[in-house]
């Protein structure tokens, strides 16, 4: 279990773009189920994104299809999640986190993670 950052949060306008990133100097990614969870106030967590690199495999939750895409940079170690036409309902914290598969990623229990972070605060206003 390690420490990621994440990074790209901020305050935008309805329809617009954020691109997130998420690093760590201990875990390399590649290895890893890596991706995105995000909880609003008054909501619980869920999945966001989550990319198996080694796999071949990439998940998306179904309200943020086609407006997301989740990336990585495997020389740089960095996981990026690009967000386009955000809506309010998107505002929340984001957590990027690794684990052994997708599922525990989207899950976001520290103890079944090998890598979390303290989160980046995107907010959309109408």
């Amino acid at each position: 279990q390690v420490e990621v950052v994440e990074s790209g949060g901020g305050l935008v306008q309805a329809g617009g773009s954020l691109r997130l990133s998420c690093t760590s100097s201990a875990l390399t990614f590649d290895d890893y189920a890596v991706g995105w969870s995000r909880q609003a106030p008054g909501k619980e967590r869920e999945g966001v994104a989550c990319i198996h690199w080694s796999r071949h495999t990439t998940y998306y939750e179904h309200s943020v299809q086609g407006r997301f895409t989740i990336s990585r940079d495997g020389a740089k170690n960095t996981l990026y999640l690009q967000m386009n036409s955000l809506k309010p309902e998107d505002t929340a914290m984001y957590h990027c986190a690794a684990a052994g598969d997708c599922d525990l990623v989207f899950e976001g229990n520290v103890n079944d993670l090998d890598a979390w972070g303290r989160g980046t605060l995107v907010t959309v206003s109408s």
